[in-house]
């Protein structure tokens, strides 16, 4: 223990220093002052999913391949938004254990609740138009068998992808992981603006709004810690995000566009499966977008991403899938990939 003087003559035993990375000792230091205003909107936006009308979805208005097409939508959804509370409580308490300002914790609490609301949504999709789904479900249809094998492997892919995450996060610093988060946040925004617009079922629609609403705050964030730390970022770290980035680009094609295989392991007839599902769930009324519309879509949302990094100096991947030419990335480590929603 360390002695030192009282100032009255006397002396006091204070504690060894504590070992970190530890959550102690506590600091509400606050610097930047944008993270504030964004926590005073997250605060006033605040929405609950069991007030959606999910008494207004016509379950008897949908045939079996309907139900379990629209289902499997959601539960593809969940692969990034149902694991996004567990990505997003890791990173809030890593910033803790790095005694990161304030503001910046209350940021990934904020977007930690935020996507416990999305989940929700997902989950309570699935429950209603495939009860037990997506995986204690018997499919009613030969479309719903098929959903429920390409379920699986989803789910086989987002393991891979959270131990991955858990061995990543404690690695980087937080300008690498909020190049990854931004990845995230334009593809999500991106995706509901579009599926808001397009639509028709009323109880998705809303929720469409809302999530979209999030996400567009989720990037906000992003974009206040990247003006405060990009500015004096390393060239190690100007490495890492191009290769994050092009990471990023091939996980969230999962739910944005289509699986590549640089990451996903998937079997032959996933792809077409999946397209024949979307088929019918887009006549059910789900606004999914076609190919064409998904690629168009994806490469605007590359393109955003591209922008925001050329204001730092920090070289864009290639990304030849959309047509975005860049530095080439060859040497990605696919099971430490950051990427989320």
């Amino acid at each position: 223990m360390a002695q030192a003087h009282d100032g009255l003559g006397g002396s006091m035993e204070f504690p060894p220093p504590i070992e970190q990375p530890n959550v102690f000792p506590l600091s509400w230091e606050s610097k930047t002052a944008k993270l504030d205003e964004i926590w005073a909107s997250a605060q006033k936006e605040y929405w609950d999913p069991a007030r959606l009308p999910w008494d207004g979805l016509r379950l008897d208005q949908m045939s079996a391949a309907e139900r379990e097409a629209v289902a499997y939508w959601f539960s593809l959804l969940s692969v990034f938004d149902a694991s996004a509370p567990p990505v997003f409580a890791t990173a809030l308490v890593h910033a803790y254990e790095i005694h990161e300002e304030d503001p910046v914790r209350r940021a990934f609490f904020s977007i930690t609740r935020d996507e416990q609301n999305h989940e929700i949504v997902c989950g309570k999709a699935i429950s209603l138009l495939t009860p037990g789904g997506p995986l204690d479900y018997e499919p009613q249809s030969d479309l719903g068998r098929r959903a429920k094998r390409n379920v699986q492997w989803l789910y086989h892919n987002g393991a891979r992808y959270w131990n991955g995450y858990k061995k990543a996060v404690p690695r980087y610093s937080m300008a690498v992981l909020f190049s990854s988060f931004l990845m995230g946040e334009v593809a999500s925004s991106t995706l509901f603006h579009y599926m808001y617009t397009h639509t028709t079922i009323p109880v998705f629609k809303e929720a469409f709004r809302a999530i979209g609403r999030d996400e567009g705050r989720h990037m906000a964030i992003c974009l206040s810690l990247m003006e405060r730390d990009y500015p004096k970022i390393s060239d190690e770290d100007r490495s890492i995000v191009t290769k994050q980035i092009r990471a990023g680009y091939v996980f969230l094609s999962g739910v944005l566009f289509e699986p590549p295989s640089d990451f996903w392991d998937l079997p032959d007839d996933f792809i077409s499966t999946q397209r024949e599902i979307e088929e019918v769930a887009r006549a059910a009324g789900l606004g999914v977008a076609t190919y064409d519309e998904k690629l168009e879509n994806w490469r605007q949302a590359m393109l955003n991403v591209k922008g925001v990094l050329e204001r730092y100096d920090i070289p864009f991947p290639a990304i030849p899938e959309v047509g975005i030419s860049g530095e080439e990335v060859t040497d990605v480590n696919w099971d430490e990939i950051i990427p989320v929603f």
